[in-house]
């Protein structure tokens, strides 16, 4: 009885680490590298499309960190955006710093949002958008072909062009830099109940992603 109690006491600390964290199982979270707390079990949730087969796994991150985003804003404030060196580190002009401290102080003050769900159909619309404006070097939203017209299915959409990095994609978006509306911050932190990612090739920019959203 003295050994099995010292086994479970060695064993013991063990199991509370996996059952607070996901590090191991292996499906990290994409922003544990800004904080470990990213990591908690809490967040695994966000992986909403974590079993969806239509997109891939970097569509699917995308939807992961949008949730995560919604899931506690202030702390993607705090850890990804104050360290990711992409924009923390930027030499801002005027403008630029507007954008940037504007989405700061935007998440610093936002309650939680409700997740996204992935959605075969908006999937669809934003793949097809996104492989025809690729291969054309189109730039809009405006539906090319008569395929993705009848394809269409969204209530909100956002597209990026040049990124092809998940973080990078949100971040981009979220920033929304040059666009004084900040149309696609606002989608991005709606409550939207469906969406789905498609990032595809682009003739001109070399990558482009389109995110389309559904009530």
């Amino acid at each position: 009885m003295k050994y099995l109690f010292i086994l479970f006491l060695l064993i013991s600390p063990v199991l509370l680490f996996s059952q607070n964290s996901i590090t191991d199982t292996g499906t990290d979270s994409p922003l544990a590298t800004y904080s470990s707390e990213w990591n908690e079990v809490k967040y695994s949730t966000c992986n909403t499309a974590a079993s969806v087969t239509y997109m891939s796994e970097a569509e699917k991150k995308v939807l992961y960190i949008l949730n995560l985003v919604h899931s506690n804003p202030p702390l993607f404030a705090k850890t990804v955006l104050t360290k990711y060196p992409a924009v923390s580190g930027k030499d801002y002009l005027t403008d630029d710093v507007y954008y940037y401290k504007s989405l700061v102080d935007t998440l610093l003050k936002l309650k939680p949002l409700s997740f996204f769900y992935p959605d075969e159909k908006c999937w669809k619309s934003a793949q097809c958008h996104a492989y025809s404006s690729g291969k054309t070097g189109y730039v809009g939203h405006q539906r090319q072909s008569q395929a993705c017209k009848t394809q269409k299915n969204y209530d909100g959409e956002c597209c990026d062009y040049g990124n092809a990095d998940p973080l990078d994609i949100v971040l981009s978006l979220l920033i929304d830099e040059g666009v004084p509306s900040l149309g696609h911050r606002y989608l991005l932190l709606n409550n939207y109940s469906k969406a789905a990612v498609s990032i595809q090739p682009h003739k001109k920019y070399g990558s482009n992603t389109v995110i389309d959203f559904y009530y």
